[in-house]
């Protein structure tokens, strides 16, 4: 029995342990932020849980190895209040940290709430166009002159931006895993998605939504670097493409 316990309060010293040293990364975007906070929140809940759980299933195993006849459960009114009200709490919990993320603008965007605010131009976004279609991407910078960039994405540090998100033919689906953004790319329909990008890099993207043979080759990036290189970079396109 002494070994019982000292194997369960190992366990549950363990998982505390993990939850108390786990260092905190540093984010890409504000979106990934978001749902990497929540993520540990819930983990928060789920490891206790889950620990109370498995040691309750290992002391009853150990306990009552050696019954042969199994009585009868008697009823207990405290024990199942108690476990009433401990699982209506941790619901509530989860229910408002979710919340708290999924009305968050970073992770679901509402352009009519924005017009309504009137922020957009206090924030002043970054406007990305991109277009879907069979089998690839293309780029476009509608307040720069609406200029094509391939399939590479540049978007500056620390400045939200914005993707509207469009298809020329079939359902397609624009994601960035790193940097915690996904969303559906419609026909005749414009899904817009906003972030505020954290780290400078290259970020590997690509086409989550099976929409042909080809699925596997839609792949593009993102760059994220520093305000005065984007406004270079920015200055570049926009005199080739006048000069063209």
């Amino acid at each position: 029995m002494r070994k019982t316990r000292l194997a369960l309060v190992s366990l549950l010293a363990v998982a505390v342990a993990a939850l108390i040293a786990d260092p905190v990364a540093a984010q890409t975007s504000a979106s990934a932020e978001l749902i990497h906070g929540l993520n540990g929140k819930l983990l928060m809940i789920a490891i206790p849980v889950t620990v109370l759980v498995e040691a309750i299933l290992i002391y009853t195993v150990v306990k009552f190895r050696n019954n042969d006849e199994a009585t009868p459960t008697r009823e207990n009114r405290r024990l199942e209040i108690t476990w009433t009200i401990a699982t209506a709490i941790i619901l509530l919990f989860v229910g408002v940290a979710s919340y708290g993320v999924l009305a968050n603008e970073n992770v679901a965007y509402q352009p009519q709430a924005e017009n309504a605010a009137g922020n957009a131009a206090a924030e002043d976004p970054v406007v990305v166009r991109v277009e879907a279609f069979q089998w690839g991407w293309e780029v476009f910078y509608p307040q720069a002159g609406n200029f094509s960039n391939g399939n590479t994405i540049v978007v500056p540090e620390d400045r939200p931006v914005h993707f509207r998100i469009t298809s020329r033919d079939v359902i397609h689906s624009f994601h960035v895993p790193d940097m915690a953004l996904k969303q559906d790319a419609m026909p005749g329909q414009v899904n817009t998605i906003k972030t505020v990008p954290y780290e400078t890099g290259t970020y590997q993207g690509y086409c989550a939504e099976f929409c042909g043979v080809a699925h596997s080759q839609m792949y593009f990036t993102v760059e994220v670097v520093p305000q005065d290189e984007y406004q270079q970079w920015l200055d570049q396109q926009q005199n080739s493409t006048s000069s063209a």
